[in-house]
């Protein structure tokens, strides 16, 4: 018999961003599989409170030329589109706010 192992996944409270990542060239079926506009670069953070992603959203609309393609207050995510600058601009702004004015505690800016 092969040992499984479980694995769960937990919120903890806390104000954090734990996942601000570029995507810069995404392969047409991945925007294709969640509705997104081929050809442009994709931005996904992750935040808890999850209500933050609202803010989130907002902040990262106003720091450059980007479309909030997706916001989901219940689990925190926010995915954003536009060319590689704008949502790596945005992406930043998004955690230097964050850390700044809120005190949270963020992930790096990634890309792949």
């Amino acid at each position: 018999m092969e040992n499984l192992q479980r694995i769960v996944q937990e919120s903890v409270p806390g104000k954090q961003i734990t996942l601000l990542h570029l995507i810069s060239s995404p392969d047409s079926q991945v925007n294709e599989k969640i509705g997104l506009d081929k050809g442009n670069a994709i931005g996904i953070m992750t935040l808890t409170p999850t209500e933050s992603s609202i803010i989130a959203a907002d902040v990262a609309s106003k720091a450059a030329c980007v479309e909030i393609c997706f916001i989901d207050r219940f689990n925190g995510c926010v995915l954003l589109q536009g060319d590689n600058e704008s949502v790596r601009q945005s992406l930043e702004a998004v955690k230097d706010t964050f850390e700044r004015m809120l005190k949270f505690t963020s992930s790096p800016v990634t890309i792949s």
